[in-house]
């Protein structure tokens, strides 16, 4: 039984999502709480295994509470806030501090059932997490050492995928790379709005570029697109002259942007000039789109058990057979610009470790 704290300062807001949770066979919601203080007692007294927490709030903002809980009382924590461009930043800051997940509350127009059903879904994975590997994430992005710039520039395409737990661990790839790095695309399974805040933060930390992506942008070396929020990613082109395609066409694996749409695109127009790593996450996407990368040459990697907040998509990559290599977190970006110097990956052995 996953016993589930609700925070926030909305009564009804704490009594709806206490009643869709409520018929879940495998969750009990322990309590409610209308404010951090409340909270921080709840969480001593009741010790749940999941809190959802607002962060906008009275008295003390959910992202400040999230840092001194993280600092005293590690917990898997969901953020369930109102993901308005103006909210969005601090969502941005909850991942960055330690939050597993951000989940959108549903608007007036929005279907209840399908908000219910991710809720649940991130609950149950969420209750999984191996918070050592969450906190070793977040000082491994933070400590993170430059690599030596390439010797000469590659037009290899480096595709990362990554759900739960992936922002820390696509910082920490990120922050490795030199400013020559192969070109990367990427698909997180994050709300609109926060992608460009979390692309814009890593601009600012990486010596490559980052952004978000726009329809049409090239992939080139030194520069990192991240997919936008609820849009699909893929590429289009080929004799090493890539270029990104963004869409809105129904969502894969219940996923907008799906990393299985952005590795297949990889695998069809890149084949063996491609590298493919797929990193912490719940459930199944990029597993199947990463064995087609493999299929049609490219290097492929997955992040490790020990490594991972949660070991679902890796998980399923490896059980398919669809990476080449399973590796820490911390050997991943190495083991990328090892691949790029061999210059030929298609005669990698599929040795993994």
């Amino acid at each position: 039984m996953i016993r589930v704290l609700i925070v926030d300062d909305s009564a009804a807001v704490r009594q709806i999502l206490e009643s869709m949770l409520r018929p879940d066979p495998e969750i009990k919601v322990i309590g409610t709480a209308p404010d951090p203080y409340v909270a921080r007692t709840m969480i001593l007294d009741q010790k749940p295994d999941v809190v959802t927490l607002d962060i906008q709030m009275p008295k003390m903002d959910g992202v400040t509470f999230l840092q001194k809980l993280m600092g005293y009382h590690p917990l898997p924590v969901i953020v369930i806030s109102s993901l308005t461009p103006e909210g969005s930043p601090m969502a941005a800051a909850a991942l960055r501090h330690g939050a597993v997940d951000v989940l959108c509350k549903p608007g007036v127009n929005s279907k209840t059932g399908d908000f219910r059903g991710e809720l649940i879904a991130k609950i149950k994975a969420a209750a999984e997490v191996n918070m050592a590997a969450s906190s070793m994430g977040a000082r491994l992005a933070s400590k993170t050492a430059c690599a030596t710039e390439l010797s000469s520039t590659t037009n290899a395409v480096f595709a990362i995928g990554a759900s739960m737990g992936g922002t820390t661990a696509i910082e920490a790839i990120l922050r490795f790379m030199p400013p020559n790095a192969p070109g990367t695309i990427i698909a997180m399974h994050v709300p609109e709005h926060v992608t460009k805040i979390f692309a814009n933060r890593l601009n600012d930390l990486s010596r490559i570029e980052v952004r978000e992506a726009v329809d049409g942008d090239s992939v080139v070396p030194g520069l990192a697109l991240i997919a936008p929020g609820d849009r699909h990613l893929m590429i289009r082109g080929s004799d090493a002259r890539y270029a990104v395609q963004i869409s809105d066409a129904p969502r894969v694996n219940h996923y907008r942007p799906s990393i299985d749409v952005m590795f297949r695109s990889v695998a069809q127009s890149a084949g063996n000039n491609a590298i493919g790593a797929i990193l912490t996450g719940m459930g199944a996407d990029g597993a199947k789109g990463l064995l087609a990368m493999k299929e049609a040459g490219a290097a492929t990697i997955a992040q490790d058990e020990e490594s991972c907040v949660i070991f679902g998509m890796p998980k399923q990559a490896i059980k398919l057979d669809a990476a080449r290599y399973v590796l820490p977190l911390s050997q991943i970006g190495r083991k990328v610009l090892e691949l790029v110097k061999d210059g030929n990956r298609t005669s990698l052995p599929g040795i993994k470790g």
